[in-house]
């Protein structure tokens, strides 16, 4: 039956496909976010490597999926004078005509045009509101749909859209129960697995999948001209396709998804149309618990922050769907202030990385607890399922400093409260807690994936910058005892690095790397700058004294200076072998003037010898690179031109590649394409927004309580 099942997929898919002459702006992506909101609510369109048949990018066509690349589900069709069309999914009335695609930092907007007759425009919003811990905390999105008269004449018109069971679990033969009801002026389905299992997701090895937990609501405006129905996924569509409506009946035999296949549908009658009408859809999965933490006091399940502001998940449903106006207004304001910052920086390029990344960024992230003690948890999403992995949260963090600051405490509390809590043996800073998110257990053996370099240096930093940009100065003070115990290890292991693991984990260990050396450098340099802001002067002499002797030493160690062009290595003594030198990047970040400006400009002449069809490569071992260090080598960088290729390889990454995944931050500079690992929909590409993190200004007074950038 299941085969069956495919198989009918497979020939609807092929059936639909009328149409390659869609626009795409300001790229066309390899994937378009449609509702992107934590790790768990993130379905995208696969458009990029299906380009060249024809049909990548179309909203109708092919399945949405989430970003695991299990199926979700996604249905929508419209009746035009009695015609039918599909204009999302891949079911058999003929497609509609998409005309352009546009997506901005927020939204992905579709422009459709039905037999000469009707404008569609569908607008999938996932706001992103740094600065709305409430709004931001609801793990919702929206979708909405715009009809008008083509002709200037009045048409009969009606709209269906459902989402299947699919989307309640990864696995098909998984039991789904179902529901549906109205809560005030807002009609609901909800859909969950019938047996919960929390804080575990669908049984894939790596640790990535969907969520087994939790409870799936598809949502509209009650009214006289909504109708509803569950049921048999080829029943209910019959039924719309029939009659333009549906007979509000609720299929009460709950079953496994891949069983006659279970929807949950919508149809609106809009009568007749000429002038525009809109119809407002939310999809939303809540979880009340969301993160198993290992704490001061135990391990505890720690609650979604929207169960601070609602009482229930329908208020929360019914609250969201009715905020959808002052959502737009936020997430338009948002995405101006990208736009006019990214193309002051570096131009339109820049503007079509930038404006694919926030989504995906905001999107591996998800607020719990309360406001008094609020956490920011991350995903290491693809790579690995880790939670909070430090070497990940660094390259994510340029995207907080640019929009919120403050978040970046919300992310490091859960990391320095289990490492102060004693969960911890090592006197270097902890890889990630825990294997597998949303399990932040942590590693009490001491047994993870050992970077110690790499993270403490990290840890230094990211905690120096946070505190440099909010006037945070107590917080350097509550953790100083740590921060000097990560600065000791960096001062015996930085230098000559032993044979290690870096944050390019996939690439293997090195021993002596140039690029991590500097990071520990400049980490002991950064516990200077806290040193002197918490008024413990001994202990900023002294660092100072030991990073300005290192990073002389490392000039020699690391710097290839016989070479045409000079350059910095891989590994010292190995002047033959080179890499983007991107950590310098945090130097320029902290405003500390460590690293001498004749290795800017010696790697800003280097740099242009290197470039290929997509990239410079990451170093000499592959021929592949990472778009995150890039963009901080770009940012590091003091030549325009310099940083101009960057984006522009990149940029070019973006419109070109075959992949057909969310926005790979690995891949081959000359293809374009896979390098032999996936990385996809990882939360790093918020690094990209190194070249908007503008380097303290002035330095922080030690009684700092307040700081601008």
């Amino acid at each position: 039956m299941q085969l069956l099942a495919v198989l009918s997929l497979l020939f609807t898919f092929f059936t639909t496909i009328t149409n390659a002459d869609s626009t795409f702006s300001p790229a066309h992506p390899p994937a378009i976010p449609l509702a992107v909101r934590s790790p768990y609510l993130s379905t995208w369109l696969n458009a990029g490597g299906a380009r060249n048949t024809g049909f990548g990018g179309n909203l109708a066509g092919s399945w949405a999926v989430h970003w695991s690349q299990q199926t979700t589900g996604w249905t929508g069709m419209i009746r035009v004078d009695g015609k039918v069309f599909t204009w999302m999914g891949a079911i058999s009335p003929k497609a509609v005509e998409q005309k352009s695609f546009k997506y901005t930092s927020t939204k992905s907007t579709f422009t459709m045009e039905v037999d000469g007759k009707v404008q569609m425009i569908i607008t999938f919003l996932s706001p992103v509101t740094p600065n709305d811990m409430k709004r931001q905390s609801l793990t919702m999105s929206y979708m909405e749909v715009t009809v008008s008269s083509l002709d200037d004449k009045p048409h009969d018109v009606q709209i269906y859209t459902d989402i299947s069971a699919q989307w309640a679990s990864g696995e098909i033969t998984a039991e789904v129960s179902w529901s549906q009801a109205t809560t005030g002026d807002v009609a609901y389905h909800r859909v969950w697995r019938s047996t919960q299992s929390i804080f575990d997701e669908n049984g894939k090895p790596d640790g990535n999948g969907m969520a087994n937990w939790g409870n799936v609501y598809y949502a509209a405006k009650r009214d006289s001209d909504l109708s509803t129905r569950s049921g048999e996924d080829t029943v209910v569509r019959n039924e719309f396709i029939n009659t333009g409506k549906l007979d509000n009946s609720n299929d009460s035999e709950f079953r496994p998804i891949g069983l006659r296949w279970p929807v949950f549908a919508f149809a609106k009658d809009l009568d007749l149309v000429s002038k525009p009408v809109s119809t407002l859809f939310t999809i939303g999965l809540l979880q009340k618990d969301a993160i198993q933490f290992l704490g001061a006091n135990g391990t505890s399940a720690i609650p979604s922050l929207w169960t601070s502001y609602f009482s229930t998940e329908e208020s929360a449903l019914s609250w969201f769907h009715n905020d959808y106006s002052s959502q737009q207004g936020l997430s338009t304001s948002l995405d101006n202030q990208v736009v006019k910052d990214s193309v002051a920086a570096a131009g339109q390029d820049y503007l079509t990385i930038t404006s694919l990344a926030v989504r995906q960024a905001f999107g591996a992230t998800q607020l719990v607890g309360t406001p008094s003690k609020t956490f920011l948890f991350m995903k290491e999403i693809s790579s690995n399922g880790n939670t909070q992995t430090v070497d990940v949260i660094f390259p994510l963090h340029p995207i907080l400093l640019y929009f919120n600051p403050k978040l970046m405490k919300n992310l490091l509390d859960p990391l320095y409260e289990q490492q102060e809590s004693g969960h911890w043996p090592h006197t270097y800073s902890i890889h990630d807690l825990g294997y597998h998110y949303p399990n932040a257990t942590g590693h009490a053996d001491g047994n993870d994936e050992e970077m110690p370099v790499e993270e403490c240096g990290n840890m230094l930093i990211m905690t120096l910058a946070y505190a440099q940009r909010t006037g945070d100065v107590n917080y350097l003070k509550q953790h100083y005892k740590l921060l000097n115990q990560w600065t000791g290890f960096l001062v015996n292991d930085s230098l000559i690095p032993a044979n290690q693991l870096s944050t390019d984990d996939f690439a293997g260990p090195l021993q002596n790397q140039t690029n991590l050396a500097l990071k520990g450098i400049i980490g002991i340099q950064a516990m200077s700058e806290v040193s002197r802001l918490t008024r413990n002067t001994a202990d900023a002499k002294k660092y100072h004294d030991i990073a300005h002797e290192y990073i002389n030493k490392w000039q020699d160690l690391g710097i290839a200076k016989g070479e045409n062009p000079p350059h910095t290595t891989l590994n010292y003594g190995y002047n033959q072998s080179w890499g983007l030198l991107y950590n310098i990047w945090a130097d320029k970040e902290l405003g500390l003037n460590l690293v001498p400006q004749s290795v800017y400009d010696m790697q800003d002449e280097f740099y242009p010898t290197q470039q290929a069809k997509y990239g410079v490569r990451l170093d000499t071992r592959k021929n592949w690179t990472k778009a995150d260090w890039e963009m901080f080598a770009a940012a590091a960088a003091n030549s325009k031109e310099v940083r101009e290729m960057f984006v522009k390889l990149l940029a070019r990454f973006i419109n070109g590649t075959p992949m057909n995944r969310p926005f790979s931050d690995l891949y081959d500079v000359d293809t374009g394409d896979w390098p032999g690992v996936t990385f996809t929909a990882r939360p790093v590409v918020g690094g990209v927004f190194a070249l908007l993190v503008n380097p303290p200004s002035k330095r922080v007074a030690s009684d700092a309580t307040v700081w601008k950038a």
